[in-house]
């Protein structure tokens, strides 16, 4: 596998645009489409919010049924959640003008919503946003930087990457964008995230391969203890690399496509938790020892979500007894008297907790080491085999700032 560039345009007939809408923001892109020539077997995984966003319930009809994806329509700005029906019309009327733009069916078109809930969304510009976008489709480095750079709200950098890897002779590319930075927290998060290929793949693998992937990925991220209403993640896989169709779910091709579809989600995971809003560091919590695999998950969770674990690391204090807390509310059982608590970023590696108690540790060396921008906490539990990681950010004052004025 090599990172090559293209981002989400990166594999054979996709195309992708943005333009600027005015739908909230002003001077800036707000709306993107990605494109595909040849019909897209496609796959999606939702937020778990009981209050799903219009977009949303469109979507998931889709991606359930046997239907090929031809676009995906994108905007930012406006949520259109809590809409009721005039949010699902609008959804309706967007896939019409879509269809009718790109000469498709309306059943191939998906959409995505971020911003702000409640409000609904102007259909005028909307509409004149997917005239625009579909006229300057282009399969292009700049276009889909441009894109990833549309469907942006607090974030503060784009989010984008694509791969190339060869499976059964032939080379296979898959491309990505993703968004989120606030209100972000498993499972799943205001994240919106688009992953294209051209794989030849069936669409119970793709769909299978995506949904076991994401309790590793992104239903590892937390910023803020908030779930979305919108998130989305989305796969299109449009077969014109030509390999021989993966149907087997025991075949080395099946399990290549899967870690480098995992090499995607992670590394868009670690974009998102390293841009959580107001954030000065990456935060991430790796568990290993474990007597089983959602032991791990569940405990690096519960560190990766405190309040107080996260206050410290942006304070570049270790303060291992938050940690330890964390550890001891997530409800598994641990031995505290057995196990080792290390942090680790470029600047070092320090033991500071073993064997239930504090160890003689240097504050001034845990404080430059806790200073990188991207910070790691290491929990062995001897215990087990099982491992997981967790992605968080610190907490800071900003992000009170920003989310104290966000309707604004």
């Amino acid at each position: 596998m090599k990172i090559i560039n293209g981002g989400i345009c990166a594999p054979k007939g996709f195309m992708v645009s943005a333009v600027k809408a005015n739908i909230k923001y002003k001077n800036r892109n707000d709306m993107a489409m990605i494109f595909s020539k040849t019909p897209a077997i496609a796959a999606g995984v939702y937020t778990t919010n009981l209050i799903k966003a219009a977009p949303v319930l469109w979507d998931k009809k889709i991606t359930d049924s046997d239907n090929f994806v031809n676009a995906i329509i994108i905007n930012s700005g406006i949520a259109n959640a809590c809409t009721k029906d005039m949010g699902m019309e609008c959804c309706k009327q967007s896939a019409i003008k879509a269809a009718n733009e790109l000469g498709v069916n309306e059943n191939s078109i998906l959409l995505a919503s971020t911003g702000v809930i409640g409000w609904q969304l102007p259909i005028d510009k909307i509409g004149k946003g997917i005239e625009a976008l579909s006229k300057s489709l282009k399969q292009s480095e700049r276009n889909a930087s441009e894109a990833a750079m549309a469907i942006m709200t607090t974030d503060t950098v784009s989010k984008e990457i694509a791969i190339e890897f060869e499976t059964g002779g032939k080379i296979v590319r898959m491309g990505a964008m993703c968004k989120g930075s606030g209100m972000i927290h498993p499972n799943m998060c205001t994240m919106l995230g688009f992953i294209t290929t051209d794989i030849n793949i069936s669409k119970e693998l793709l769909l299978k391969a995506l949904r076991e992937d994401v309790e590793d990925s992104f239903n590892m991220v937390s910023v803020d203890g908030d779930t979305s209403t919108n998130d989305s993640l989305i796969i299109l896989a449009n077969g014109l690399a030509d390999n021989e169709k993966i149907t087997d779910e025991n075949s080395d091709e099946y399990n290549l496509f899967k870690s480098n579809l995992n090499y995607i989600t992670t590394s868009l995971s670690k974009m998102i938790a390293g841009d959580g809003e107001g954030a000065t560091a990456l935060f991430e919590v790796f568990v290993e020892g474990a007597k089983t695999k959602e032991a791990a998950r569940t405990l690096a969770k519960a560190v990766i979500t405190s309040s107080l674990t996260k206050a410290a690391i942006f304070g570049h204090d270790a303060n291992w007894g938050r940690v330890l807390c964390a550890l001891g509310y997530s409800g598994e059982k641990f031995d505290p008297d057995k196990m080792e608590l290390y942090f680790e970023s470029s600047k070092g590696r320090i033991l500071i907790y073993k064997d239930g108690l504090s160890v003689d540790f240097d504050e001034d060396n845990a404080k430059r080491i806790l200073s990188d921008n991207e910070v790691r906490a290491i929990v062995k539990l001897y215990m087990g085999e099982f491992s997981a990681t967790a992605w968080g950010c610190d907490l800071t004052f900003d992000y009170v700032k920003i989310n104290a004025d966000y309707r604004s």
